[in-house]
């Protein structure tokens, strides 16, 4: 046990003693969890549009004044013609104009009925569509309070409403994919290099002289990444919840296991990539680049799975962030327990236990 402690020490010192590492290891998620909470956001916020209001009534004014007053939207500029519009999303400066058509007012209270154009700049889609129906629904709002009690023959109302993220904020998807991204990286990078760095500095051969068994010397060599990556999962969560202002629902011991339980799975990846090359290089670049693209894309963390073709739906099962994804949105936004996300707990409990032992078991013909 002596030895073993021997070894867990040395491997701090280690840590410690590089700035660099420290940086990568603990600077790092707190970086990342506040430029996709703050910046990197699927939210169309203050959006800047332009109005052509023909009818210049009490009712079209009301009506901009509600635009304006939303979060989603910014009024810049009154246009006057359809060039003078078409000139200011050729320039960028707007994403969406509103036409209101003469007499708007007039139509309304004696026809009950009245029409608003909404132009949206549709070189970005996704934007275009969403700019549109918060626009709706800002109309549909307006109607709802003129119109009060009145009963309207054949009206269909819709209510919408949105379970656990009743504001669509971003970030209530973003942090479960965030530290699905931070834990699986930044531990799988680390725990690659190092014992390749070891190899490349000729120490590893000091440590096999030693009477500790390999096994032993895998695990010394994982424990003070696992310790420090309890750090980041609780900066993460701390950032979360006083920054980002997402909540935890569910229970946070489960939380906090399940991330560690995911700690564990990519530190047992990062130690069977060390034991397969031959340099800190060749470890970097699949950690980076081999595990980046799949947790991006295969987790939906940024794409719906379901949207997929089916090979790709087949090869998500293979990444791990999505396991832990699911967890996390699971407990931490919806409130569930473990009842719910049994499945993808043991599916990473197997991840862990199969890269474990292929670790090991590299480790220990490699240094026979």
């Amino acid at each position: 046990m002596k030895q073993f402690i021997s070894f867990v020490k040395k491997e701090f010192h280690h840590i410690f003693r590089d700035k660099r590492t420290m940086i990568i290891l603990l600077a790092m998620p707190v970086v990342q969890i506040i430029i996709f909470g703050f910046a990197l956001t699927n939210e169309v916020k203050n959006s800047k549009i332009a109005v052509w209001d023909q009818s210049k009534d009490e009712a079209s004014a009301s009506l901009l004044s509600q635009l304006d007053a939303s979060r989603y939207f910014e009024i810049v500029k009154p246009v006057f013609s359809t060039a003078e519009m078409e000139a200011e999303f050729k320039k960028g400066k707007i994403r969406m104009a509103v036409v209101i058509p003469p007499k708007f007012q007039e139509e309304l209270v004696h026809f009950n009925k009245a029409q608003v154009q909404f132009i949206a700049d549709a070189s970005d889609p996704n934007v275009a569509n969403t700019l549109t129906t918060y626009a709706s629904s800002v109309v549909q709002d307006y109607q709802s309070r003129i119109t009060g009690e009145k009963k309207m023959p054949y009206a269909i109302s819709t209510r919408v409403r949105m379970l656990y993220n009743p504001e669509l904020k971003g970030a209530y998807n973003f942090v479960p994919g965030v530290m699905a991204m931070v834990l699986l990286l930044v531990c799988t990078m680390m725990t690659a290099i190092t014992v390749v760095r070891e190899r490349e500095t000729g120490t590893m051969e000091i440590m096999l002289v030693s009477p500790a068994k390999p096994f032993r010397i895998v695990i010394a060599k994982a424990v003070p990444y696992f310790l420090l990556s309890a750090v980041n999962i609780a900066s993460i969560l701390l950032l979360s919840v006083y920054v980002l202002d997402v909540p935890v629902n569910g229970s946070l011991a489960l939380l906090v296991g399940e991330s560690l339980l995911f700690t564990l799975v990519s530190l047992a990846l990062g130690l069977f990539i060390s034991t397969k090359v031959a340099t800190q290089q060749t470890a970097l670049f699949i950690s980076l680049v081999g595990l980046l693209l799949p947790t991006v894309m295969l987790s939906g963390f940024m794409f719906p799975i379901e949207n997929m073709p089916p090979p790709l739906q087949a090869v998500s099962h293979a990444v791990p962030a999505r396991w832990f994804y699911n967890i996390v949105r699971s407990v931490m936004i919806k409130g569930t327990g473990l009842e719910v996300v049994w499945k993808d707990t043991l599916i990473l409990v197997g991840m862990f236990l199969f890269f474990g032992g292929l670790a090991i078991k590299n480790f220990k013909i490699r240094l026979s």
